[in-house]
């Protein structure tokens, strides 16, 4: 296999390998974003079982992780990546087509699964070609794509959720993960493992010594993603909801907020990479998470489409600002060898954040209405404050020369 390592890099080069599937991936999620907890609560269920059909996808994720990290390794990048958009496109069309309880949330759970090699096998190939000194700007920029998607999505989901009924978002969802199928199919080329690493050591005991090397980096920075990533998950349920519940706003006034909020998201990105790469990650990441949590504790004293707006708008300026902030984090603490599997420890910690998010907001709004869910999750957001600026030290002058 060709070494793309050996040749020179420019952001242009990871255009339609990376860029556009990200685009194509962050638009199908941000088009379900006002649809999927409407359409779950089509099905009669309480706030607990919405939260559950949410979750399964992020428990899909969490159980294929590792395994994952590990399978890419022996396999491939390009290989993990077609087997996961397969699998993610399949399942979605599942979800659009499922008439039971069982059958949505079976879907959820594969569709995470799908997406847990999707994810991880991108995210590895960026770790292997990106050199450090251009890793914040590339991936705040692969953060920012993502965001253009979810700023386009929700308006287009919302738009279709009213019109053409709940289940249509679903089917064009899945038909834009096909296309990211044929695109990795035809634009990926897989990287080469680096040298020094023999396929006969990609077993359990190496895996093991990893997690030995590497644990203090995991628990530290990887309590501070939990929270993050719980945080984010957090906002996709709670936003439909109280909207809907709370403040009585249709499937696309939600979808309009929603694209607002990541208009501003996605206008940030290039700001975050100039930070991470000029003054450092910590720079970015505390004041991102410190803005979001502010927001997220704002919905609780909303009561019109006006006030919840502008706390969703204060919610996308402080994610902007943190574009890309995990990925990058993940890719200075990765190790040279055995990149997939410290990678798939990594998103195994940051997805179940993303997992608890939509139960914490079920569960505690069940119990204590969704306002107080908000504050909770705004609590959470500034745990993860804490976390990174007392915990997690800067890891960007590690690689200065």
């Amino acid at each position: 296999m060709p070494n793309l390592q050996e040749k020179p890099f420019t952001r242009r080069s990871l255009i339609l390998p990376i860029y556009l599937p990200a685009f194509l991936l962050s638009l199908g999620g941000g088009i379900l974003i006002p649809t999927l907890p409407l359409y779950a609560e089509s099905f009669g269920l309480s706030l607990s079982l919405i939260g559950l059909v949410l979750a399964m996808q992020g428990a899909g994720i969490l159980i294929t992780d590792v395994p994952a990290g590990i399978l890419l390794e022996r396999i491939g990048r390009k290989s993990s990546m077609l087997i996961g958009a397969a699998v993610v496109a399949l399942s979605t069309l599942g979800v659009g087509l499922a008439h039971t309880f069982f059958e949505l949330i079976l879907s959820q759970l594969i569709a995470g699964i799908g997406g847990a090699l999707w994810s991880i096998a991108r995210y590895t190939y960026l770790t292997d070609i990106v050199p450090i000194p251009e890793r914040g700007r590339s991936l705040a920029l692969f953060g920012g794509i993502s965001r253009i998607g979810t700023f386009l999505g929700p308006t287009i989901g919302g738009y279709l959720g009213k019109y053409y009924g709940l289940r249509s978002p679903f089917f064009l969802c899945a038909a834009i993960m096909g296309l990211n199928f044929f695109i990795c199919l035809f634009f990926i080329v897989d990287t080469k493992r680096p040298a020094g690493i023999d396929r006969q050591q990609l077993n359990l005991k190496r895996f093991v010594a990893l997690l030995k090397t590497h644990y203090r980096a995991l628990l530290t920075a990887g309590s501070g993603q939990i929270c993050v990533q719980t945080l984010r998950a957090g906002r996709r349920i709670i936003i439909p909801l109280y909207a809907s519940k709370v403040i009585g706003l249709d499937v696309q006034a939600v979808g309009v907020i929603f694209s607002i909020s990541s208009f501003v998201d996605m206008s940030l990105f290039p700001v975050a990479g100039f930070i991470m790469d000029r003054f450092g990650r910590r720079y970015a990441t505390i004041p991102c998470f410190f803005i979001f949590a502010t927001g997220m504790g704002m919905v609780s004293f909303t009561g019109s489409y006006a006030t919840l707006l502008i706390a969703v708008i204060v919610m996308g300026f402080g994610n902007g600002l943190g574009s890309g902030t995990m990925m990058t984090l993940g890719a200075d603490l990765a190790p040279r060898e055995g990149t997939g599997e410290f990678l798939g420890v990594w998103r195994l910690i940051g997805d179940s954040g993303h997992t608890m998010g939509p139960l914490i907001v079920g569960g505690i709004a069940d119990v204590g209405g969704l306002a107080f869910s908000a504050v909770a999750l705004s609590g959470i957001g500034y745990t993860a404050v804490a976390i990174f600026l007392w915990l997690v030290p800067e890891t960007l002058r590690k690689h200065k020369p």
